[in-house]
């Protein structure tokens, strides 16, 4: 089979490899509809290490091609949504708080981490029946392959900022990820929602998600800016996006008592710091949270839910839109260079 992926550090290409073979418990798919991700393009320029072979893609709809025995859910021809966390649940890291940490730190992210991705003519997915979910009737498959990552991230970032009815809530990042915090934001209650960006297309889905304020740094300081805004600081600040200075920025930008939930992946080189007084001496009681979204069925599931039923319309995300896997190239080139017009890209295999 063929697959697009990393060659070697800052080199990607196409790449011949043997069909990957079905393990107990597994299935083989085959991708229908593929998103390139920033996580993708991490990668490639050494955001997880030193790479070589490596096909890479995490976000995927696809056809069974080829189920074990033991699977009792699925049959070959069965159109699936594969989650981008997909859990050894054998495991004794799954059996505490978090699931995405299976054998090791991340070691619930399989894709990019411990085997090839899905940029490829077959993928495979370890326990079938856990991690894998049937398309919802009614659910288009790029709205379903939305949800994979960049819903469950998103919403992760929410989940993490302890959102309650009425709360003040900060979004610093405005791409998929970001509108997807914004969107969370919205359906965890909360009353003011403001997002940090700068692009107008996202700008424009943030409102539409429900952002109430967007503040942008070519403005000035973007802390001073929440603050004489908020008349003192958010209850939540998600960082979905920005450098080592958004961890600093969001401290202190948040209230004393409030959360700080990060969900963006900073680069290996980055250094994570704060003044003391950002913390209030650590006397505030802030809260400073981060983390990699929970995987499996039964994640995926609950997300797929909330777009069936009309709460969020993930398409919304979605700006280009490619056909043929031979585009897979031209996708991940567009992800990787970030055009002022993108948001998501999609590619249809079939």
């Amino acid at each position: 089979m063929k697959g697009f992926g990393m060659l070697a550090l800052n080199k990607a290409g196409w790449i011949e490899k043997e069909k990957p073979i079905c393990g107990a418990l597994d299935a083989i798919v085959h991708p229908t509809v593929l998103a390139p991700c920033s996580s993708d393009t991490h990668v490639l320029h050494g955001g997880s290490g030193e790479k070589e072979n490596l096909i890479l893609g995490h976000e995927a709809v696809g056809k069974v091609v080829e189920v074990d025995s033991l699977v009792n859910k699925f049959k070959v021809g069965d159109t699936v949504v594969v989650p981008c966390v997909t859990p050894n649940w054998l495991a004794e890291g799954v059996q505490g708080e978090y699931n995405a940490h299976d054998e090791g730190f991340m070691g619930s992210f399989k894709f990019l981490n411990s085997k090839d991705g899905t940029f490829a003519d077959y993928f495979h997915v370890n326990h079938a029946d856990a991690n894998l979910v049937l398309l919802p009737e009614g659910v288009s498959p790029e709205a379903a392959v939305m949800t994979v990552d960049m819903m469950s991230t998103g919403f992760h970032g929410v989940e993490n900022a302890n959102v309650e009815f009425g709360d003040t809530v900060v979004v610093i990042g405005i791409g998929p990820v970001g509108l997807m915090a914004v969107a969370g934001a919205k359906l965890k209650g909360a009353g003011r929602i403001i997002a940090v960006g700068t692009r107008p297309n996202c700008i424009a889905v943030a409102k539409e998600y429900g952002a109430t304020d967007i503040i942008s740094y070519k403005d000035g300081d973007i802390v001073q800016q929440i603050m004489e805004l908020t008349k003192g600081g958010a209850d939540s600040v998600i960082i979905a996006g920005g450098n080592q200075d958004s961890f600093r920025q969001a401290i202190e930008m948040t209230k004393a008592g409030g959360y700080i939930s990060n969900v963006n992946f900073f680069d290996i080189q980055e250094v994570l710091s704060m003044p003391a007084l950002s913390w209030g001496l650590g006397m505030a009681n802030k809260t400073i949270r981060g983390g990699f979204c929970p995987g499996g069925a039964l994640r995926i599931q609950k997300m797929l839910d909330v777009v069936k039923y009309g709460r969020v319309d993930t398409t919304k995300l979605i700006t280009h839109r490619f056909n043929g896997i031979e585009k897979i190239e031209d996708a991940f080139y567009l992800m990787d260079e970030k055009p002022k017009d993108l948001i998501k890209p999609v590619i249809f295999i079939d």
